[in-house]
């Protein structure tokens, strides 16, 4: 497993302590995180508008990716090929209505999507809803 502080310096990243301790999160967590849940582990050092940055800085460079959610709220889960010049992030994500948490499924297909004719796809949001692993077990 890449340490932090490694996978920082890779996307071109400061070292900071904040940065560090997002990081971390997301690290432990396989699931994908939104904003209040990394306010819920990290808040007590920083606050929300340093967390806010901190997401956007790792978005921008290519660390993590949003995950589109049924009910509207974003969530944030770690990318495995990107960088900041071009995100890889069409994949299939998966919601479990027991639990509530979504997965990045990278190693399924993305079903063909075929548009009509004068139409132009700019970007692909896959969510599957269903029952977890950890659930059904």
């Amino acid at each position: 497993m890449t340490n932090t502080v490694s996978l920082l310096k890779e996307h071109n990243l400061r070292n900071t302590e904040a940065r560090v301790a997002v990081l971390n999160t997301f690290m432990v967590q396989p699931h994908a995180l939104s904003h209040g849940d990394i306010e819920r582990e990290v808040g007590e050092q920083f606050d929300r508008v340093t967390i806010y940055r901190t997401l956007t800085s790792f978005m921008e460079k290519g660390l993590l990716h949003k995950v589109p959610v049924d009910d509207g709220s974003t969530r944030y889960a770690l990318c495995d090929h990107c960088d900041h010049h071009q995100h890889e992030d069409n994949h299939i994500h998966f919601k479990c209505t027991v639990c509530g948490t979504t997965q990045c499924l990278d190693e399924l297909p993305i079903p063909q999507v075929k548009l009509p004719q004068g139409f132009t796809l700019t970007e692909t949001n896959f969510l599957v809803q269903g029952v977890c692993k950890g659930c059904n077990g």
